[in-house]
């Protein structure tokens, strides 16, 4: 979406309504090609596994008692996690991403969706092309319907109707947009199990930024995040969700996107301005050095 709709990021396109869903569609396939090249030149001798990594944060309904706020969340999660995962677990995109970009597309004139379709041939293609599901996931959004006017210039933000909304409670230590909501986690963890049939899930980001720079490297809050959401892991184990590995967002402070260097996700802090870049490790390396030494969290009564 930002690299292709809104021009943020790198290539810096602003195809509004289109450019998004476009990237996305031949994302799909060339994952898909991908995948069945390994499978049929490489698996046999190699024995090995190709996935796909999606990040998606949690959409929770305002008023859980709602059906409209129900819905809106649904189209949360689909509009995200569903774009990508669902044309390779189940064959094609979300029926809500198909009728709402539909009507919307019908609504401004178009003659076509603004979503592109697969042909048959395509979608049997695509369907189960992933051997495990790699999960990023950082936040939560509270989710209500919202109507955008269908005058209003095409987005992918304005296509699903919906409004994302925070709790002021919610601790926010690092940029405006990741609140730590670790209960979120565990729930979508069990939505994939429920829509995608239970499959092999690695969690290949997951982590907090520090905007601004603790000269005593005292990360406290990316202690409570870490304890927090890979606890919510454990409870969707005990569920039955099938993840079998966790990988914390990231080893080292590194170059952010468009925030440079100025957004820290690392559990070593780097010195940017020093010319060999020294790396001195944050609080976080100690108490993430234990959960990996126990693989879990230590009991603080075992005798060593």
């Amino acid at each position: 979406e930002q690299g292709y709709e809104t021009g943020e990021h790198a290539p810096g396109l602003k195809l509004g309504g289109c450019g998004a869903y476009k990237a996305a569609h031949h994302i799909i396939k060339t994952h898909a090609k991908v995948w069945h090249s390994y499978n049929n030149t490489w698996r046999r001798e190699q024995r090995g596994m190709v996935g796909i990594s999606l990040t998606s944060g949690w959409g929770e309904p305002v008023d859980p008692h709602s059906q409209t706020d129900r819905d809106a969340a649904e189209r949360y999660i689909q509009f995200h996690l569903g774009w990508f995962a669902n044309p390779i677990y189940r064959g094609d995109y979300p029926e809500v991403m198909k009728n709402y970009v539909g009507r919307k597309s019908a609504q401004q004139g178009l003659g076509t969706s603004r979503l592109p379709t697969f042909s048959v041939q395509e979608k049997t293609y695509i369907k189960g092309t992933s051997d495990f599901l790699g999960i990023g996931h950082f936040t939560t959004r509270y989710v209500l319907q919202k109507n955008f006017p269908f005058l209003q210039v095409a987005s992918y933000h304005t296509d699903h109707d919906l409004a994302e909304l925070v709790d002021p409670n919610w601790p926010a230590p690092g940029p405006k947009w990741l609140y730590s909501v670790p209960w979120g986690f565990r729930r979508l963890l069990n939505f994939i199990k429920t829509q995608y049939g239970n499959p092999l899930i690695y969690v290949t980001e997951n982590g907090v930024s520090e905007t601004v720079q603790c000269s005593q490297l005292c990360d406290e809050w990316r202690i409570q995040y870490l304890k927090g959401y890979i606890n919510e892991i454990l409870k969707a184990l005990n569920d039955g969700v099938n993840v079998k590995g966790y990988t914390a967002w990231s080893l080292l402070d590194k170059f952010e996107w468009n925030k440079g260097f100025s957004e820290r996700f690392g559990l070593y802090h780097i010195d940017f301005k020093n010319k060999n870049k020294p790396r001195y490790p944050k609080a976080s390396v100690d108490y993430y050095k234990k959960i990996i030494s126990a693989n879990g969290f230590p009991n603080p009564r075992e005798v060593l």
